[in-house]
């Protein structure tokens, strides 16, 4: 097993964010137990899991067999089975009083010693902190979705993590094949900050008729060598992940940030993206 990473870790919430952050620590060889709110959702997280993991074993990103990784994923509904985690990883939507319930629940049964994350895109680690016994053993991991092929995390510290926890942060970004940048706490911290204003200004081209979605991407892929445009980009990740976070920015940095008509109304008529199947871009089911 790879000694960089922590024995065991666990994962709050098996949603597609938090079964990519189990598969990347299941490669890397530790034993992760992924918490969710009931069985139903415990049984879609381990086939998520199982599933990512056949695809890996597959593509030869690992000389490992399935069976033997996955024999060190447990799902389980009750935060006391991730007592003995060194790193447990908060992987929930973002609303930060589920993130602080579920970390405040899970920071009373782990070790003085383990450690705790947050995978949020933009919101406080610092307001995050505040909810917790001991704010220094908390720091940002903010994965990139689908994690299994991205190549970035980037940590977050609050004003009060523990920079031994940065260290061990930049070890085990570095153990699970990924690279690490590093920022302070600030609204929408470094990623989600310059990708959402790109994005913003995308879905204003497009609201004003200045050229198709198809065509505003096609600038930012062909021109400017983006991997992905940024309105399929939006769809990928949610249009409702990102008004959330453009509401978050535009009370936090002003009206640059303040979401357009475009935005609201597509999530006001469940254009989500591709998890309902449209958004900018119409998604096979």
């Amino acid at each position: 097993m790879t000694a960089a990473v922590p024995a065991v870790v666990g994962v709050i919430g098996g949603g597609r964010m938090g079964a990519g952050i189990a598969h990347a620590f299941l490669i890397a060889g530790a034993r992760v137990t992924i918490i969710e709110r009931d069985d139903r959702a415990a049984v879609v997280a381990a086939d998520s899991v199982r599933a990512a993991v056949a695809t890996s074993v597959s593509r030869g990103t690992t000389d490992l067999t399935s069976e033997s990784i996955t024999s060190r994923l447990g799902v389980v509904t009750d935060p006391e089975h991730v007592a003995d985690a060194g790193l447990v990883v908060e992987a929930v939507p973002e609303d930060i009083a589920l993130k602080t319930t579920m970390l405040s629940r899970v920071e009373a049964v782990i070790e003085p010693s383990a450690w705790l994350a947050t995978n949020t895109s933009s919101l406080s680690i610092d307001l995050i902190a505040q909810a917790l016994i001991r704010p220094e053993r908390l720091i940002g991991l903010h994965f990139f979705n689908p994690v299994p092929s991205s190549t970035l995390v980037e940590i977050v510290h609050g004003a009060r993590t523990d920079p031994d926890l940065v260290e061990h942060a930049r070890t085990w970004v570095a153990a699970i094949g990924k690279t690490a940048i590093t920022v302070s706490d600030s609204p929408g911290f470094a990623s989600s900050r310059l990708g959402v204003a790109i994005a913003l200004e995308a879905i204003r081209m497009l609201e004003a008729r200045v050229a198709s979605a198809d065509d505003i991407d096609a600038a930012m892929v062909l021109g400017y060598k983006f991997p992905v445009g940024p309105l399929r980009l939006t769809d990928m990740v949610g249009l409702d992940v990102r008004l959330g976070i453009c509401e978050y920015l535009a009370g936090a940095l002003g009206e640059r940030f303040s979401p357009p008509d475009l935005l609201r109304s597509m999530v006001a008529d469940g254009k989500l993206g591709r998890k309902t199947g449209e958004g900018f871009f119409t998604w096979p089911s």
